[in-house]
């Protein structure tokens, strides 16, 4: 699969929308596409936080606890 930021250059290059024959084809606008990369990048960071948060805990080790 490729990169959103490789999708998001091809898309770019395309026509918003096309017709032939009375069906018509429309592409999301970048706009979407922009807030939908941000989004994977957002959770992606959120996930990489969350497991190094979990990890920092999971040595601490209670006075008194081995």
């Amino acid at each position: 699969m490729a990169e959103p930021a490789d999708q998001l250059a091809a898309e770019a290059l395309k026509a918003a929308s096309v017709s032939n024959d009375g069906v018509s084809v429309s592409r999301r606008s970048l706009k979407e596409l922009m807030e939908y990369e941000n989004h994977l990048a957002s959770k992606a960071a959120t996930a990489n936080m969350a497991a190094t948060v979990r990890g920092m805990f999971s040595k601490f080790v209670p006075p008194g606890g081995h």
